[in-house]
């Protein structure tokens, strides 16, 4: 049996998950972040880092008509999460959690902005698609 050598835990790494519009996604790509990170041993990040995705993705699949994607990458000693969507607007400033708690909708980025220790958002063109990427960072401790 060939000997395999030991996975370095430090190494960055970057998974990207295209999805389609539809609901659906959010618990594919939740379910396959948590796999993701309990293969590269991060699973003391995976609860936030679901919250974070789940947010994002739901974002692009309810806001947009068009494809999107989850990004998760790893560099440096922090987690990024992010999500691609095919609208190429700005996403709507995050609103003060506090005042969203009885909100039936609108906390998605409030969230992201009161988990994440960074959070942004960008244009970004992917396979000729305009859009913009928004994402969230953790950094492990």
């Amino acid at each position: 049996m060939p000997e395999t050598d030991p996975i370095d835990s430090t190494a960055p790494w970057e998974y990207t998950l295209y999805i389609p519009n539809d609901p659906r996604a959010v618990t594919v790509c939740r379910r396959t972040l948590r796999l993701i990170l309990t293969m590269h041993g991060l699973i003391r990040l995976v609860d936030t880092a679901e919250l974070l995705a789940a947010e994002l993705v739901s974002n692009a699949v309810r806001h947009t008509k068009g494809p999107a994607a989850l990004r998760v990458r790893w560099a440096a000693g922090v987690l990024r999460v992010g999500a691609w969507d095919a609208d190429p607007q700005p996403p709507e400033p995050p609103g003060n959690l506090d005042a969203l708690t009885e909100a039936e909708e609108g906390r998605g980025l409030a969230l992201v902005r009161a988990c994440a220790d960074l959070w942004g958002w960008q244009p970004l063109t992917r396979d000729g698609n305009r859009g913009k990427y928004v994402w969230g960072d953790l950094v492990a401790a």
